[in-house]
């Protein structure tokens, strides 16, 4: 992977983003429960002839972020050049967002925590104090909808893991228009059996793709 040589559109800030989808996975686990229900999700998406890509993670080398404070004045992440550099294109480009990860220890994974903290290079801040603060993904009419797997059945042990990713979105900008909460399933890929959860993470694909257009 070489991320030296990125291209002009690729670091642009001003890319204004396209109708389309972009799926992201924060499990450890190949073809695990997030997985399945990433695919069902962006599926419903397509179905409604827009677009969709998905990412997983796991796949991805890149480090949390070092708070290096570079990309306050580069506006764009210039202090790591990892994995991250591949994905902040997606991101731009696409107006909707899916964002889906499984309850560790009451929160997201540390993949997700990694990947929501590196979207910091998106924001501008001034110089008072307490500093005021702005995103450069505001105004698009970015949509994003969130879910999360917990293998027990009570929803208080599924802690703060929507939480963790509905708000960090929600000041980047992103209207997030629905959420999927799924409980007692652990055993990898047992959502499968569970056709309601499949046919709900279906439909909201497909309610996602339409809100793109309103």
């Amino acid at each position: 992977m070489d991320t030296n040589n990125l291209n002009d559109k690729e670091v642009s800030q001003d890319i204004f983003p396209e109708p389309k989808v972009l799926g992201v996975s924060a499990s450890p686990r190949r073809k695990g429960n997030s997985d399945v229900l990433l695919k069902h999700i962006l599926q419903g998406v397509r179905e409604e002839n827009r677009s969709a890509e998905k990412i997983h993670l796991r796949e991805y080398y890149f480090q949390p972020c070092v708070g290096c404070e570079k990309c306050r004045k580069d506006k764009r992440c210039s202090g790591l050049n990892d994995g991250m550099q591949m994905i902040y294109p997606k991101i731009r480009e696409s107006q909707g967002l899916v964002l889906i990860s499984p309850t560790h220890n009451y929160n997201i994974t540390a993949w997700m925590k990694a990947f929501i903290d590196r979207l910091y290079c998106f924001y501008n801040f001034d110089n008072h104090r307490p500093r005021g603060w702005s995103s450069r993904l505001a105004g698009q009419n970015r949509k994003a909808f969130i879910a999360a797997v917990c293998e027990q059945n009570d929803k208080k042990d599924m802690g703060f893991t929507l939480e963790a990713m509905r708000i960090p979105l929600e000041a980047l900008g992103y209207e997030v228009i629905g959420e999927l909460p799924v409980f007692g399933i652990f055993d990898r890929g047992g959502v499968r059996k569970h056709e309601k959860t499949l046919i709900r993470a279906s439909d909201s694909g497909r309610e996602l793709a339409k809100a793109l257009t309103r």
